[in-house]
Formats: structure tokens, C-alpha cells, sequence
């Protein structure tokens, strides 16, 4: 169902983020996101970088980033790319990425994307890119996941539990579909 109608208003900006995940060839999974705002007016930047002025309709920004993930969600490799930006500096924010390798995309990630990739080396851009990626990567090795589960003897508690409204511990949904972590009034 989309929004109400809203107030009478003109656009000014739209930011695009595409998120798509595959299965390699060698058994990893890499995780892309792209990123491309663009302005409905003309907006000035820095003087020596793409003269001074973004022209309404070109990118602000285009950004591409790349984790190439295990089972685990443990990164083995990052790659970016900042194709578009208002300042000539922002593409070195690109490289920056690789500190990703070897975290593991789970609770208090985040925290770790910080502590390793300092604001004053990083673009904002890109470590927002970071959430659509994680939801992305979930979503794309949930089958994997699943069937990697059903085979084991031991089974665990599915990480997903308590990550939103519907797979709370003491609701309905846990309730019926993993009833061996259904946690009553525990929330």
C-alpha cells in the first residue's frame, strides 16, 4: 500500500541504492550494492573537480561497493568504487574499504566498520552502503543457511530471532515455526 498523499511539494533529490547478491563459482557469495543521487537543480562544489558545478540531473554521487562473503558472513574481500563525487578526494575514500576484510557481518559489526576505518579516511556514502548490504546479504544466503541447518545434528538458534516485530522470541511467528526458541513474555 503505498504512502498518503502528501502536502504539495517539489522534488529536490533522489538517491538510488540497488543491492543484488550472487553465488560465486567457488562456493563465496559476493554482495554488490550501487549507490547514485542526483539533484533537480544545479548545485556548485569544488572549483577543480568536474568544474565547479553538478548540473541538475547528473550524479552527485555514483558509488559501488563489494563484499565477497562466506557462509559465515565473514568478509573475504572489498571493493569500491566512487565513479561520481563532488570532491576530487572522495574517490581515495575507496580503498579504504579493504580494512573490511576478515569482520564478520552480525550484531555490533557496525561498531567494528568504525573502529577499523576512521571518518577522516572514509566516505559517509559508502559505510551507508553497508546496511542495504547486510540485509542483502542475509536475504541471499537464507536458502544456504537453511539448507546448511536442516543438515546438521546439533541444531542453533537461527540468528535472524529477535531482529524485528515478526521473529521476536515470544511471538506468534517463533512460536510456530522454531518452537524450541520460543522465549514467552520474554521481551
Amino acid at each position: 500500500m503505498p504512502l498518503p498523499k502528501s502536502a504539495s511539494r517539489k522534488k529536490m533529490h533522489h538517491r538510488h541504492i540497488n543491492c543484488e547478491g550472487y553465488l560465486r563459482d567457488d562456493g563465496l557469495w559476493d554482495i554488490e550494492a550501487q549507490m547514485r543521487d542526483t539533484r533537480t537543480y544545479d548545485c556548485g562544489y569544488d572549483e577543480d573537480h568536474r568544474g565547479g558545478v553538478i548540473r541538475a540531473g547528473e550524479p552527485v554521487h555514483e558509488m559501488w561497493l563489494r563484499l565477497t562473503i562466506d557462509l559465515d558472513f565473514v568478509i573475504q574481500d572489498a571493493e569500491a568504487s566512487s565513479d561520481h563525487t563532488p570532491f576530487r578526494v572522495c574517490t581515495q575514500a575507496a580503498v579504504e574499504m579493504k580494512a573490511l576484510v576478515g569482520l564478520q557481518i552480525g550484531q555490533g559489526w557496525m561498531r567494528q566498520v568504525r573502529a577499523r576505518i576512521g571518518t577522516n579516511k572514509s566516505c559517509t556514502h559508502l559505510i551507508d552502503l553497508l546496511g542495504p548490504i547486510a540485509a542483502t546479504a542475509y536475504q541471499t544466503l537464507h536458502a544456504a543457511l537453511e539448507e546448511r541447518e536442516s543438515r546438521r545434528l546439533v541444531k542453533q538458534k537461527p540468528m535472524i530471532l529477535d531482529t524485528c516485530i515478526a521473529l521476536a522470541s515470544d511471538g506468534d511467528v517463533v512460536r510456530k515455526r522454531w518452537p524450541e526458541y520460543y522465549q514467552k513474555g520474554k521481551i
